[in-house]
């Protein structure tokens, strides 16, 4: 009885017919979205011969198009139907994944072309995730939404264990451009959960000025606000200083490792299988718990794991610390993106979302662009150990200095 009261509880924002509808077309996409990042990163590296820095260029064109669109994304999310606005930017990433599979089979894709589709592609997602946050903050009651937020995170993560394997699996049978085909393919499912969902009443357009003002306003509210301009600076200390898996494991299997694609995988699964945990972990906990205790504690385990990640010659060692570092990242980042969005106005919740959107999608690819080159330079091992160092550092000091972070 109290397990089934407990897995009610963790899986409760799906009683909402429309938030239901869509997290299982996020499913399908998001094991898509992971099979194209394993084939994209392991491409790269083919096409540049192992080059990290090719990699860092590639996440840094991608980091570049969110800090030229972020802001802008969430204020259209606050202006114009939200479902609709998502219906558009899935299906232009699924044109850009067809491009890719398209050059890819046809033998004529380079790196400049990569990093010409990843600027694209970064720009679609500016205006994507901020209003898909915010579409999905419409769907469910505020009690219930760092379950959403948290089941959402299950679904992305949770496809870690699933679409990386995937990849390995298809790359070593059929070859690379398939996984860029299936993702192409997994698209479909959000488009078709979004159909039947009842859009969100729109924001009247009032005009570009009074656009720039509205972004103006949302930034003020965060400033002003007790909490979230550490929270944010954690967190985006966090994903500038770490390299991202995409970027340090496909080094990792080639020069520490000697793995194959297929073993690969599995290490991506490894992160995704951590996530999931951290994300469920979250999802049965009540809104009402001390959040700042849970974030310090991730923190701590996020940068202990990477060290661990960053110098294991052993493949279960690796493995083991990848679930930690998937699990810590996860709450982490939901934490941030529930807390977010409950500390302002519901109008605002686009806007404010850009900001998150900017974090993960353009501060991290641009923490990537100098952890390539140092890949390149000092090796992932190394890397690794100074991004643990550079984060513990600083969040610890911001932890001490700022007491609202502490009681949240």
């Amino acid at each position: 009885m109290l397990l089934n009261r407990g897995l009610s509880a963790g899986v409760r924002s799906l009683q909402h017919r429309d938030f239901r509808l869509l997290w299982g077309g996020l499913i399908v996409s998001a094991i898509g979205t992971w099979m194209q990042i394993v084939a994209q990163s392991l491409l790269v590296l083919r096409l540049s011969h192992n080059s990290g820095f090719a990699l860092g260029l590639v996440s840094l064109a991608q980091a570049l198009s969110f800090f030229l669109f972020a802001l802008l994304g969430g204020g259209f999310a606050d202006r114009i139907d939200r479902r609709r606005l998502v219906l558009g930017t899935q299906t232009l990433l699924m044109c850009l994944a067809l491009a890719m599979g398209i050059l890819t089979i046809a033998g004529i894709i380079q790196v400049w072309m990569i990093v010409v589709i990843a600027f694209l592609s970064g720009a679609t997602l500016s205006f994507d995730q901020p209003a898909r946050a915010a579409l999905i903050s419409s769907l469910v009651p505020k009690e219930d939404l760092l379950n959403a937020i948290s089941l959402q995170s299950a679904v992305f993560n949770g496809a870690a264990t699933i679409g990386p394997a995937l990849a390995g699996i298809t790359i070593d049978a059929i070859g690379l451009p398939a996984n860029f085909f299936l993702n192409a393919v997994s698209f479909l499912a959000v488009l078709f959960s979004l159909f039947p969902i009842h859009p969100p009443r729109s924001v009247p357009a009032t005009g570009w000025r009074r656009l720039l003002a509205q972004i103006r306003e949302a930034l003020s509210s965060v400033k002003r606000d007790a909490v979230l301009p550490g929270l944010l600076l954690s967190y985006g200390i966090l994903l500038f200083s770490g390299p991202s898996l995409p970027l340090l494991l496909p080094v990792l299997a080639v020069r520490n490792l000697h793995i194959t694609a297929s073993t690969l995988g599995l290490l991506f699964s490894a992160a995704g299988i951590g996530a999931v945990l951290g994300a469920l972990l979250l999802a049965s906990i009540s809104d009402g718990v001390n959040k700042s205790d849970l974030l310090f504690g991730a923190f701590a385990l996020w940068v202990s794991s990477l060290a661990v990640v960053g110098f294991s010659r052993n493949l279960a060692i690796t493995f083991v610390a990848l679930v930690f570092f998937g699990l810590s990242q996860s709450v982490i980042g939901a934490i941030t993106s529930t807390v977010l969005q409950t500390r302002v106005a519901h109008e605002m919740r686009g806007r404010v979302m850009s900001l998150n959107t900017l974090l993960v999608m353009g501060v991290r690819p641009l923490g990537d662009f100098p952890a390539g080159a140092l890949i390149s330079l000092l090796g992932a091992p190394l890397t690794a150990a100074a991004a643990s160092a550079v984060v513990g550092l600083a969040v610890f000091s911001l932890f001490v200095r700022r007491p609202a972070l502490r009681n949240f």
